[in-house]
């Protein structure tokens, strides 16, 4: 069984058990989170898709770390005119592993 879920804009396809790497969650390791916005569940031969979510589904699952990704370096550069800038980023995901979904 899964479910396609939709979490902070983006979609996730959540098995029980699987882990997922989601946009940073402003919560604590181990707290439990809930996501109502079920785009489809998947059990076997019977398959369920929402308009646009499905009714009384949800997707229960607990943080278990907050990580960051790679780290991403932005060069601007202008030639003959002495001009150059260099600026990194890392993006902060959180890994939440999936306990249930209610279906």
């Amino acid at each position: 069984m899964y479910a396609l879920v939709e979490i902070l804009g983006k979609q996730y396809k959540a098995e029980v058990g699987g882990t997922l790497q989601v946009d940073r969650i402003r919560k604590e390791a181990g707290e439990t989170v809930e996501f109502e916005t079920v785009l489809a569940v998947v059990d076997g031969e019977n398959v369920r898709f929402g308009t646009p979510y499905v009714e009384g589904a949800k997707v229960v699952a607990s943080v278990e770390e907050e990580t960051k990704g790679e780290k991403i370096r932005v060069y601007k550069f202008k030639r003959r005119k002495g001009y150059r800038r260099t600026q990194g980023h890392r993006e902060k995901y959180s890994i939440i592993k999936v306990s249930a979904i209610n279906a």
